[in-house]
């Protein structure tokens, strides 16, 4: 027996203008949808993409991470120091800003380097902070870890608005700082800023 192979538009499983192949066999006829199985292959990518992506997804969320303090006591004592300071920072209030730095301060700036002399980053902050820039902490941005018997280490994300260029606030930049604690007093020793 021949078999005899022809295309033909066979209405009842059109897809769109699509063509069908047709083939034609003793008392049956086997339609071989070529088209319909490249949208059935599509469809089945797509579902195998959307579950792998979705996979992703959730185990980056198991994986996400978040902060809890180990001390909470710790955590509410350097947060309350970061508003102290940075309320005499915005407010010009140098002798506040003086108490706060230790004499031994090491400050690091991304951009104007390394500054060690407590008495010449007060003169660069009198000169070019006061009444100029405003600094506004990211909420729930601030980190704190202890360095035992010593003190801690703060980290978080704050803004700047540089009240002669815009009043919009920058990105967020991150800081770190290592407080020293002796007796009731905090000091900063070490400021990192980067922007």
């Amino acid at each position: 027996m021949k078999i005899r192979r022809k295309t033909a538009t066979f209405s009842p499983f059109r897809l769109s203008n699509s063509r069908l192949l047709v083939s034609y066999t003793i008392g049956q006829i086997i339609i071989k949808p070529t088209i319909m199985k490249k949208h059935i292959l599509s469809g089945f990518l797509i579902l195998v993409i959307t579950f792998a992506i979705s996979l992703t997804a959730s185990a980056q969320s198991k994986d996400a991470y978040t902060y809890k303090p180990e001390s909470q006591e710790l955590y509410n004592a350097i947060v309350h120091m970061d508003s102290v300071y940075f309320n005499a920072y915005n407010t010009c209030d140098m002798a506040t800003q003086a108490a706060i730095y230790a004499d031994s301060i090491e400050f690091y700036h991304d951009k104007g380097g390394l500054m060690t002399s407590k008495q010449d980053l007060l003169d660069a902050l009198k000169k070019n902070i006061c009444g100029k820039v405003t600094r506004v902490l990211v909420p729930g941005s601030i980190e704190v870890y202890p360095i035992g018997n010593w003190g801690a280490v703060e980290i978080g994300l704050h803004r700047f608005i540089n009240h002669q260029e815009s009043e919009t606030p920058s990105k967020p930049d991150k800081f770190i700082v290592v407080w020293r604690h002796r007796g009731d007093k905090w000091q900063i020793t070490r400021v990192i800023s980067l922007h």
